[in-house]
């Protein structure tokens, strides 16, 4: 097992909350399956108001060739109705909600197969379309498009780093179900046709790392190897993983497989597994909760569509009243309106705050130029110079120091003496620029669809011109060519002979 050196840049937190409890929570009485819990469009509703449901039944598609992911049914019971609802850091969506029945009868549209490394490549990359399964990381990327890349990509990352502090569900993965994990990566590598796969754990996950070794050695698989990185945030981050494993850093503008790695979740390589060697799709997840306003944290193995006031009440409720709930972790996490929202494929983590986390920020002062967001910037950013350039709304010089970049961790905020939401302010200027961008590319089109309209007009004229110019250059306009043409076209026959009378009547 190979130890890497930590990075330069990044946040040294003590691992909190390490080793929690994973229990299964129960399936409740009504579930709110959204049917936009991933990157792309959201999946078109299959089922009908007051339909019959059965766990693992697909319920939400996506049109051939849209990014997206099919939703299914957590448990079996009856479509109350679909409705369109927020769901946890997604704009407004159906929403479909049934009223579970207390069977949890299987569907069994999907076949199991004991032995899925005999699959075809084909075969193996639909199995994940078909499945449902999303980046589990937090990301909610399509996992089916993310493993389309064979050619060029030697190299298989699974990140059971934990970016966020406080986060604990895939240590209590690695340790329930290390060999269903190490089954889902032999999967992936077949299907990228990759050489290698590093799984990545942080240094102090002492006993993910003893169960992880264990199960690797006996698997006896040459291309599995595991790494532990340093405990530093965010290195769980995929670039940064990407970069620390392999020293390769991805393209600027590009993917993450131009740089000839792919990277997953060790959650994502258990959902493969398990839905080929069961027919089970992803329809749960480990959700860690988590912080200081919830009494006793765990880790709870959910349905999708649990709501999230029932993992919090599993987790012996909240310690006192004005908890803030945030899904993904304290550093990177999207606040929540309420805890009615859903579980959904991207919820890793709620992270409840009690109240004087929330007021000990501070208020925000000048900077005073210290650097030490530029030290901690894990894409060797000047935050104080991007800092400047959002404040005079300079978009251009926002551009040139790279705000694309910054992929909004949260590390310039935590180690600002000043408490200036450095974060915020980036991410407003990134939407800024896209929207510039957007804007140019519209009038662009405009300019084109105008410039080419004037040219068919253009063609169009000349043509006329031509046939006119033509027609009259046919014509010779002297008299004498008139009359011959003219008498030319008179049938001879037509004309009568002419007597040398007059026209006075015979016998006047």
């Amino acid at each position: 097992m190979k130890t890497l050196q930590p990075p330069r840049w990044g946040i040294r937190f003590e691992r909190a909350r390490n080793g929690l409890e994973l229990r299964t929570a129960a399936v409740p009485a009504t579930l709110q399956v959204s049917l936009h819990q991933h990157v792309g469009h959201f999946a078109e509703p299959a089922v009908s108001m007051g339909e019959t449901v059965l766990r693992g039944q697909p319920i939400g598609t996506v049109r051939e060739g849209a990014l997206g992911a099919r939703v299914h049914a957590p448990s079996s019971g009856q479509i109350r109705s679909i409705e369109r609802l927020p769901a946890p850091g997604r704009d407004a969506a159906p929403v479909v909600i049934i009223d579970t029945d207390g069977k949890d009868t299987p569907w069994s549209g999907y076949r199991a197969h004991p032995r899925p490394l005999r699959l075809a490549t084909g075969a193996l990359r639909q199995a994940v379309i078909e499945a449902g399964i999303v980046g589990l990381g937090g990301a909610a990327f399509p996992a089916g498009v993310k493993l389309n890349k064979g050619g060029g990509v030697d190299t298989l990352i699974l990140n059971g780093a934990e970016c966020e502090p406080c986060i604990n569900c895939d240590a209590a993965l690695l340790q329930a179900e290390p060999a269903q994990v190490l089954l889902g990566a032999q999967i992936m590598l077949r299907i990228l046709e990759a050489d290698t796969c590093l799984v990545a754990i942080k240094d102090g996950m002492h006993s993910a790392a003893a169960t992880l070794a264990e199960a690797i050695q006996a698997l006896g698989d040459d291309r599995l190897r595991l790494v532990r990185v340093p405990p530093v945030y965010p290195v769980g981050g995929e670039a940064q993983l990407i970069q620390l494993l392999t020293g390769r850093e991805i393209p600027a503008g590009g993917l993450p497989w131009d740089s000839g790695a792919v990277c997953q979740n060790v959650a994502t390589a258990a959902a493969v597994a398990r839905f080929l060697t069961t027919g089970e799709p992803l329809i749960s997840r480990i959700v860690t909760i988590t912080g200081n306003g919830v009494a006793a944290p765990a880790n709870f193995a959910a349905r999708i569509g649990t709501p999230i006031r029932e993992l919090v009440a599993a987790a012996g409720g909240y310690v006192g009243p004005e908890c803030t709930l945030v899904m993904g972790g304290p550093m990177m996490g999207v606040p929540l309106p309420g805890d009615n929202l859903p579980v959904t494929k991207a919820t890793n983590c709620i992270y409840v705050a009690a109240p004087e986390e929330i007021a000990e920020r501070g208020t925000e002062r000048p900077c005073i130029r210290c650097g030490d967001c530029a030290t901690t910037c894990p894409v060797n950013l000047m935050p104080q110079l991007l800092l400047q350039a959002g404040q005079h709304n300079d978009l251009d010089r926002l551009d040139e120091l790279g705000v694309h970049d910054c992929i909004e961790c949260g590390a310039c905020d935590y180690v600002c003496p000043s408490r200036i939401p450095l974060t915020r302010g980036f991410a407003a200027g990134k939407q800024a620029l896209w929207a510039r961008a957007r804007e140019r590319l519209r009038a662009a089109r405009a300019e084109s669809r105008f410039e080419a309209r004037e040219a068919r007009l253009n063609r169009n004229a000349n043509a006329r011109n031509a046939v006119l110019e033509a027609q009259v250059a046919a014509v010779d306009n002297s008299p004498q060519a008139a009359l011959a043409a003219l008498l030319a076209r008179v049938d001879p026959d037509d004309v009568a002979p002419d007597s040398g009378d007059d026209d006075t009547p015979a016998g006047q």
